[in-house]
């Protein structure tokens, strides 16, 4: 359905109030102004400024969503590739004047290796669940340079449960439901926030070493993943 794309073709064609909504299996409905996902290098959080000023080489942008991550990496003079799912977020990227764009799924995505892979905005999401999650890293590490680097960012949402409803759970605490809106679409998908210990042994077991950049004020972090030489 593109949800996030007919989003953010409607705010570039004129819709500045544009909003997604979103709701989660443990968190109310909440909205995401579209203009969010637009915003320069100085409004970007720190975590995310961090991120970009690490970046080096050639550089694989997955999710990229608008494009703000590849116009501002495009504007220091790297090489950049900007891929996504969404046919509507590749459209706006390439309007907005990001010059190597992808319109497929990252596990779909093989044609060459990077200095760089770029997961922000929670990326390692897109594993999905826990179960999937070493598949996810394997596959991400084919992607990889010998001396290159994965960054990413998540978050411990175990700050948003109370002691006994994790342990009454089936799952990873960070396994969620996901559903996001934009007028009359919608779609619901699994989505997993990753605590950094977890994720450090997951790394670990596909030969990726796990280093933490950068942690923020709310539960967030950065990680810079790389191939452990044998």
């Amino acid at each position: 359905m593109d949800v996030f794309g007919q989003a953010i073709l409607a705010y570039f064609d004129g819709d500045k109030d544009a909003i997604i909504t979103t709701e989660t299996t443990i968190s109310e409905k909440d909205e995401l102004p579209v203009d969010y996902l637009y915003r320069d290098y100085g409004a970007m959080p720190i975590l995310e400024q961090k991120a970009l000023d690490i970046c080096n080489g050639s550089i694989l942008d997955i999710g990229c969503g608008a494009g703000s991550h590849a116009l501002y990496l495009q504007q220091q003079g790297l090489e950049v590739v900007a891929l996504d799912l969404s046919k509507g977020a590749v459209a706006v990227c390439k309007q907005r004047g990001v010059q190597n764009t992808v319109c497929m799924p990252i596990l779909s995505y093989a044609d060459k290796q990077f200095d760089t892979l770029l997961l922000l905005m929670n990326g390692i999401g897109l594993a999905g669940n826990e179960a999937s999650l070493n598949a996810f890293l394997v596959y991400l590490k084919s992607l990889l340079k010998p001396n290159g680097q994965l960054l990413l960012d998540s978050s411990d949402i175990h700050y948003m449960y109370d002691a006994e409803d994790i342990s009454e759970l089936d799952n990873y605490y960070g396994e969620l439901k996901f559903t996001i809106s934009f007028h009359d679409l919608s779609e619901t998908f699994g989505w997993l926030f990753l605590d950094f210990e977890r994720l450090k042994v997951a790394a670990e077991k596909v030969g990726l070493r796990c280093e933490k950049v950068y942690e923020g004020e709310h539960h967030d972090y950065l990680a810079k993943l790389t191939k452990i030489s044998c």
